[in-house]
């Protein structure tokens, strides 16, 4: 089980941190008219709205949690005299919210995605199969709470800091302060490394795009009328 441990905290977030790296270059670089998320818009237009403005911003908050209270240094938090507890607690409120706002939005546009035939007829795998992974996360972390609340004295959170802090300081004891933590934690963990690792092969590249980027893409794109593409069939 400790080798099991190492692999999955000491080794695993390295392997995923290098793919998200290099792909994400590698695909800008070679594919940079895939650098998109696919628009459906014209496709129940409603019900994509309200189900990508609760997904959104449920998840920039909750992205935002997460690199600020897991990569600021304890030391910082006990300089300002801030308690594990009360860190912890605003985590497990601030979290849930915005868990709770995410996962209505991931629900809505999953079951847009899936129950209209058209969306679904124009749905890449890739699409669909992102989307309920972030879904299945946002349940894992929602159903963390409940265990964070038997800790409020953030002897669990001080686990996870360390670890994250571990991992990006080339600590090699960095899988060990994990080890003990329930399996929930875990998956929630390892899933997010997943997720991190097929980020470069998936609609979520958007995240890293800013519409600048577009003025320098290499190479035209090229549109057809119908006329033309028509004129093509025929040949």
């Amino acid at each position: 089980m400790e080798t099991i441990n190492s692999l999955l905290f000491g080794v695993y977030p390295y392997i995923a941190l290098s793919v998200l790296a290099i792909g994400s270059v590698l695909r800008f670089d070679r594919e940079q008219y895939t650098w998109r998320t696919g628009s459906s818009q014209l496709l129940r237009r409603k019900q994509l709205v309200a189900g990508s403005v609760l997904f959104h911003v449920g998840v920039l908050v909750i992205f935002g949690g997460h690199l600020v209270g897991l990569l600021t240094p304890i030391a910082v938090f006990e300089y300002f005299g801030v308690p594990h507890g009360a860190k912890q607690l605003l985590a497990m409120i601030a979290g849930g919210v915005a868990g709770a706002f995410a996962l209505m939005g991931a629900l809505l546009l999953l079951h847009r995605r899936l129950f209209d035939a058209r969306i679904r007829h124009n749905s890449s795998f890739g699409d669909t199969a992102i989307l309920l992974i972030l879904t299945v996360q946002l349940c894992l972390g929602l159903s963390t709470i409940p265990l964070s609340a038997q800790h409020l004295d953030g002897s669990e959170m001080v686990k996870f800091m360390s670890w994250a802090q571990g991992i990006f300081s080339f600590d090699r004891q960095a899988a060990s302060y994990v080890a003990d933590v329930p399996w929930v934690f875990k998956a929630h963990l390892i899933l997010g490394m997943t997720i991190l690792l097929a980020f470069p092969f998936t609609r979520l590249v958007h995240m890293l795009s800013a519409p600048v980027w577009y003025l320098n893409r290499r190479g035209w794109q090229l549109v057809r009328t119908r006329r033309d593409i028509a004129a093509i069939r025929r040949k």
